[in-house]
This record gives C-alpha cells, structure tokens and sequence, in this order.
C-alpha cells in the first residue's frame, strides 16, 4: 500500500510532519512496515482543507492529530487486515 503524505506549503502549515510523525509510529505500532510505503507528496491540490493524504488512489483531508487514529484504523488499518496483509493487525 502507497501511502503519501502532502507537505507542500499550506499542508506543512496545518501540521503535516506532525501527521507524518504519528504515521511512522503507527505503522511500527501495528507492524505494518513491510505493507506500507510512506512517502512525502507536494501538494495534493486540496490546500484549504487540512493536511491531505493519499491512500493508493484515495485522497483524505483535514487529517490532524485529533483525528488521525480514526482515519489510520479505516483508510490503512482495516485495509491491511481486508486484504489479508497482516493477520496480527486484526486484534488491534
């Protein structure tokens, strides 16, 4: 799974490396390593709505550390488990 995390202007603003901090643990965390790829982004396009990620072909705003867990478990999460990725990962 491709995971971007935008950290053009406006997204660096609203807090993107705090959301790529609190990626990389989570994805340690749930021992993701090997079916996760992080990777930096310039802007996705959406630059008023919050720090955007794209998941594969998905793109998700307003990402803050408020809501981040949230959004980790259903757009990387539950995606891992669905596709069979991390069987360890479905207790969590």
């Amino acid at each position: 799974m491709e995971v971007y995390v935008c950290i053009g202007s406006a997204c660096h603003l609203k807090g993107s490396y705090d959301i790529i901090k609190l990626m990389k643990e989570h994805i340690a965390k749930n021992h993701l390593e090997d079916q996760v790829h992080l990777n930096a982004s310039f802007c996705l396009g959406h630059c008023t709505d919050g720090v955007c990620i794209k998941v594969e072909d998905q793109l998700v705003t307003g990402l803050n550390p408020n809501n981040f867990e949230q959004i980790f478990s259903k757009y990387i999460l539950e995606e891992c488990v669905k596709d069979g990725s991390d069987s360890s990962a479905a207790g969590i």
